[in-house]
């Protein structure tokens, strides 16, 4: 369990807040359906997106890897969806059980779930896009530039972030 986990489940105060057990997995919900809310406009525009495409006259035009190139991002926007969507589900099912923890772990997993399927999939658009538009190799630059970024600042910075304030506190 990592210690972020912790701070859901366990009755120590790490933080330094004066809160319950519950008090906490509320706030820590609370959090997590922000995050939800951000991460699912995004998603629902870029789907939109995606299913407009389909629609368009020089759709008809796309050679066959385009083609499968789409389909594999209409699947993977569909999935980065349900996975975003679950905690809520979850939480309906839960609801008035006393879950509330073991549902903030299961959200943060999907958060996480989500956020990487987020990422392959604006990578996968990018590199569409680029390939439509430019071709090849292009295509494969942008995609490449645009992991390089996701995973500086979605990865490298919240770690560097989290280490320093480990350091300090």
């Amino acid at each position: 369990m990592s210690a972020r986990e912790s701070d859901v489940t366990s009755d120590a105060q790490p933080d330094g807040r004066d809160e319950t057990r519950d008090e906490r997995a509320d706030r820590n919900w609370s959090e997590v359906l922000q995050e939800l809310r951000v991460l699912q406009t995004g998603t629902q525009i870029l789907t939109g997106f995606l299913l407009a495409l389909a629609f368009q006259p020089s759709f008809g035009d796309l050679n066959t890897s385009q083609r499968g190139m789409y389909l594999v991002l209409v699947v993977l926007s569909a999935f980065s969806a349900v996975v975003a969507l679950a905690p809520v589900s979850v939480h309906r099912l839960l609801f008035a059980r006393r879950a509330k923890p073991a549902i903030v772990r299961f959200g943060h997993l999907c958060m996480l779930g989500s956020l990487g399927l987020v990422s392959l999939l604006l990578v996968g658009v990018v590199v569409f896009v680029f390939d439509v538009v430019v071709g090849g190799a292009a295509s494969w630059v942008a995609g490449v530039g645009l992991a390089a970024v996701i995973v500086g600042l979605w990865v490298v910075l919240p770690v560097i972030a989290r280490r320093r304030s480990e350091r300090t506190s």
